[in-house]
């Protein structure tokens, strides 16, 4: 059976782009899914076409089980959605705002109020609750509109990189609350830029780029494509570099870079910790001064790199996806 969110050949063009090209997506019921890839990597398109705001050109997709194309209406009352741009009314207060999008929702007018009160508590706005959005800063606003998405707790949620402009405090803040309602049993799909974020909360990550899925996996299984561990050591001396690198390559599974400028070496490795104090020991011994020296895992910006020849945060120069 397809998961709580699904997507099978999705197709989109604008004029001459190709914003989708064949995506695939299956996101299993109560988990994350984090859609990696920077601008014009096809994410927010794919958001747009899953929420019902965008047709496809073709493909087929279903939320909750229903048919995007087919049941608009339904999907839309089973989906929470936060969109990279805040989208609150400026001339009503932190709480008219919330208290509208639940009216909206046909809950009474007191569940309602409760359910505001409840959020403003949460994200951190219960102080300026009675303020015009107007008077918001960027950081507020966009708590505003990630709680508006959250006022009747949808069983699915489209986070389109939910996170940017936030500080890190608020970030780690958000991180908590969507820890909770996924631990709820809520489905959640989350575009992001953050390589941290992707990392941090999805259960399955999959990188788009130019319109397509290019890889699916866990973090750990993406890292893994990079080739494992690597011991990166900065010499203090630029005249030992020589001697330090032939010391690595007795360690090393490959070949050794080094970068002159920096005064540092790096070589793949296997063995962990054990094998770095073996490396230390032997620096010693040969009378090497390091300024630094550390086991160093892939991150899933080497992932990106590795997979798609350029790295994972490209910005046009309106910091929109340049597909749109």
């Amino acid at each position: 059976m397809p998961g709580a969110i699904y997507a099978e050949g999705l197709v989109k063009t604008f004029g001459d782009v190709r914003a989708l090209d064949g995506v695939d997506l299956d996101v299993p019921e109560g988990t994350v899914l984090g859609l990696l890839g920077p601008n014009g990597a096809g994410k927010t398109t794919t958001v747009r076409c899953l929420t019902t705001l965008l047709r496809p050109d073709s493909g087929r997709a279903e939320v909750a089980g229903l048919d995007v194309l087919k049941h608009p209406n339904e999907v839309r009352r089973s989906i929470g959605l936060s969109g990279q741009f805040a989208a609150v009314d400026e001339y009503l207060t932190g709480r008219e705002n919330l208290q509208m999008v639940g009216q909206l929702y046909q809950m009474t007018a007191q569940a309602a109020k409760a359910r505001a009160g409840e959020l403003l508590e949460q994200f951190n706005l219960a102080d300026a609750a009675d303020r015009t959005a107007k008077t918001y800063s960027g950081g507020m606003r966009r708590r505003l509109d990630l709680a508006a998405a959250l006022v009747v707790s949808p069983p699915v949620m489209f986070m389109d990189e939910p996170t940017t402009g936030l500080d890190p405090r608020n970030r780690q803040m958000l991180w908590e609350v969507i820890k909770q309602l996924v631990s709820g049993g809520t489905t959640l799909l989350l575009t992001t830029q953050y390589l941290e974020e992707a990392d941090h909360l999805a259960h399955d990550i999959a990188v788009v780029d130019h319109g397509r899925v290019i890889a699916r996996g866990t973090s750990d299984q993406l890292k893994a494509r990079t080739g494992g561990e690597r011991v990166e050591v900065v010499v203090h001396e630029r005249e030992h570099m020589s001697d330090a690198a032939e010391i690595l390559a007795g360690f090393g599974k490959g070949e050794t870079t080094v970068e002159e400028h920096m005064r540092k070496l790096t070589v793949p490795v296997t063995g962990g910790a054990k094998l770095l104090a073996e490396i230390i020991r032997e620096l010693d011994v040969r009378g090497i001064e390091i300024d630094d020296i550390g086991l160093r895992r892939p991150t899933l910006d080497d992932v990106f790199l590795s997979l798609t020849g350029h790295v994972a945060e490209v910005n046009d120069e309106n910091g929109k996806e340049a597909a749109e």
